[in-house]
């Protein structure tokens, strides 16, 4: 468990740059705009296309910024991802400094459907898909397993919390983990350290 000498003297490890960090507020704020901004068409197609930019841009952020914002540090198999999720529900899971596999898993998810519900928006917009029934009962499913998602995502992150004894919100403000709680059964992270 952590204590506040170790983390005093700086006991602290960098873990998300600050772009990720930007990108995922961002992207956080946009969203919630876009849910609720609805009645006001400009509002709500303003963040949507910048939903659509900062998603594009952490996509490749995701390939060329440092080692944590890689998707080859987080994105990991649906046995691992499966294998986590027991851990979970066992009150045993491993610690990652980076994102957990559920963690990675679920960024894949929200990204690519925060993209369906840009692109399909903006098809509503054209003159081919303008009204088309299908566009936009995709437009609407999308934004609504976008909410499902973020109250997972949400759950996930205080269920992490709890069990590690970290407060991911505040890694995910100040891009610092506690370095004193060694990652436990994360082999990749424990050949970093």
């Amino acid at each position: 468990m952590p204590t506040a000498r170790s983390h005093a003297e700086g006991g602290w490890v960098k873990v998300w740059d600050p772009l990720v960090r930007l990108l995922h507020w961002g992207l956080a704020a946009a969203v919630i705009i876009a849910l609720m901004s609805d009645e006001s068409r400009s509002l709500h197609k303003a963040v949507g296309y910048a939903a659509a930019g900062l998603v594009l841009l952490r996509f490749i952020w995701g390939f060329v910024g440092p080692a944590h914002a890689r998707f080859a540090d987080f994105v990991r198999s649906p046995g691992a991802v499966l294998a986590y999720l027991r851990d979970v529900a066992r009150l045993r899971p491993p610690r990652h400094i980076g994102h957990n596999p559920a963690g990675g898993a679920m960024i894949l998810a929200l990204l690519g459907l925060v993209l369906v519900a840009a692109l399909s928006g903006w098809m509503q917009e054209t003159d081919r898909f303008f009204g088309v029934a299908w566009v936009e009962n995709l437009h609407s499913a999308s934004a609504n397993l976008l909410i499902v998602l973020v109250v997972l995502h949400v759950a996930g992150v205080i269920a992490s919390s709890l069990l590690h004894r970290e407060n991911l919100i505040q890694a995910m403000i100040s891009g610092r983990k506690p370095a004193d709680v060694l990652p436990v059964g994360n082999t990749r992270e424990a050949e970093k350290a």
